[in-house]
């Protein structure tokens, strides 16, 4: 097995390549959710083989912070440094130590900036000055930056308006694992295990690999999450906290807002969550609830036919609701928790998850559907029981996915997760029906409707199946991407 083998992330290599191939400097960012790979990614890429590297270290002082950078540039220059009274000293000195290099390529590679920047430390202004005054024209210079805290990366790094606007060369957004992903890491890794298993672990970790990692192939996959999740000593028990006080400085905000959601799993308004949330924790709200979206936590959707205002929000990260349904409040919950699981407890939980992994896999789902090329916005659908004004009552209705597309039809999908083959019974039959007229009378919608089940296992033909134009299932979603 090759330890060191990046798994998937064909884009992201291929771009890193591309740039750093070019003759001009280069100047590139690269954020997403905490865990994700990307200091993995980068290392494995370039083998290691940084001139300069140095990582921030969490909630330390810029003192210290600099004392670190004097360290490491020492070991790399193997010339003795000062410790330096601030960024502007520092990046001075690195600059001093990069340009005496007499190389074609120099690649300098910083992790976690988020963490560096601290209150006064003007460490923004002080890396500013350092590219724009010498960095960006000295052509053998590539220059890359990684930062799990989302919201710092988009608003005070790619996004500054100050010194650094529209100075990084590329951003690169790395998301977590799709399914395809996840079943090449665990290959990999020598943990063979079906695809029903797979998806179960994506169910409860996510394309998270750090945390995927963490699994050992010689151990059930029910033993596993005990070990992880429902042991005292298990370190997914312990990661949520710590998880949401790296990402964000105001992480009570956010931790609120998340657990919020989890009580509505069908999602909310902005102003629902603003109201449930009633105050309890202060700052920039609306920020918040944006920022989670940006880092995958949450998924932001408009409802079909409504305007962008009224878009629901709706918990999405698959190890954040796993947690916050069976562990945050368990704490005298048995160590073989998730092995003696009873059955209803966790086809309740498994049916909303596959909900999401769904959401995950979209291009998946339109290429099974033969649509990949035709334009197509995803979108969920609800309502309300009402009456019209000549007194018609309606009932209220839901849809998981709709996939409203160019050619004037709408694929309806409804979406199972079962261990044997879905049996579309008669009342669910008229279920359907009923629904989509509701449908096609609240929305006023023209376009054709198919029917589409998207099951682990496929539908069980009978005399009901054949209302079902088309069909996506399981090994469908673990298709690459590509």
């Amino acid at each position: 097995m090759d330890k060191y083998r990046i798994i998937g992330r064909e884009k992201e290599q291929n771009l890193l390549k591309t740039l750093c191939d070019k003759q001009e400097a280069q100047l590139i960012s690269i954020y997403g959710r905490r865990r994700v790979g990307k200091t993995y990614l980068v290392k494995c890429f370039f083998n290691n083989d940084f001139d300069f590297f140095f990582t921030g270290s969490y909630n330390v002082s810029t003192p210290v912070q600099l004392s670190l950078f004097s360290n490491a540039l020492q070991q790399y220059s193997h010339t003795p440094q000062p410790i330096f009274k601030s960024w502007f000293e520092a990046f001075s000195a690195l600059q001093s130590y990069l340009s005496a290099l007499k190389k074609e390529r120099i690649v300098v590679f910083i992790d976690e900036i988020p963490w560096m920047d601290m209150p006064n430390a003007n460490f923004i202004s002080a890396f500013s000055y350092f590219w724009n005054s010498w960095g960006s024209t000295f052509a053998p210079l590539k220059l890359i930056v990684c930062g799990s805290a989302t919201t710092w990366m988009l608003d005070k790094f790619v996004g500054d308006k100050g010194g650094l606007y529209g100075r990084s060369n590329r951003t690169i957004y790395l998301a977590p694992f799709s399914l395809y992903e996840t079943e090449q890491f665990l290959i990999n890794r020598n943990i063979v295990w079906d695809r029903e298993q797979i998806l179960e672990t994506y169910m409860i970790m996510g394309g998270i690999p750090y945390y995927l990692d963490m699994l050992d192939g010689s151990l059930p996959l029910s033993k596993n999450i005990d070990n992880l999740f429902f042991s005292e000593t298990g370190d997914l028990r312990r990661e949520y906290d710590f998880l949401f006080r790296s990402l964000y400085k105001n992480s009570e905000l956010y931790t609120r807002i998340v657990e919020c959601m989890s009580r509505k799993l069908k999602g909310m308004t902005q102003m629902e969550i603003k109201e449930e949330i009633n105050g309890a924790a202060s700052g920039n709200f609306s920020d918040a609830l944006e920022n989670l979206v940006n880092c995958d936590f949450a998924r932001k959707y408009n409802s079909f036919g409504k305007k962008s205002k009224d878009a629901m929000y709706q918990l999405s990260d698959q190890y954040t609701l796993f947690y916050l349904r069976f562990v945050m409040n368990g704490s005298g919950q048995d160590a073989n928790f998730w092995t003696n699981i009873d059955a209803h407890t966790h086809d309740s939980w498994a049916g909303y998850a596959f909900e999401q992994v769904c959401f995950h896999h979209i291009q998946q789902i339109k290429r099974k559907l033969g649509i990949s090329g035709i334009m197509t916005n995803a979108y969920s659908w609800m309502c309300k029981p009402k009456v019209d004004k000549d007194g018609t009552e309606w009932k209220g209705a839901q849809i998981d996915l709709l996939l409203h597309r160019a050619d004037s039809i709408i694929n309806i999908c409804e979406i199972k997760h079962s261990k044997h083959p879905y049996v579309i019974t008669a009342d669910y039959y008229k279920h359907i029906v009923e629904r989509n007229s509701i449908f096609a009378h609240h929305t006023k919608a023209k376009e054709k409707l198919h029917n589409t089940f998207i099951t682990t296992n496929g539908l069980q033909p009978n005399m009901y199946s054949n209302m079902v134009q088309s069909q996506v299932v399981l090994d469908d979603l673990f298709k690459d991407e590509l």
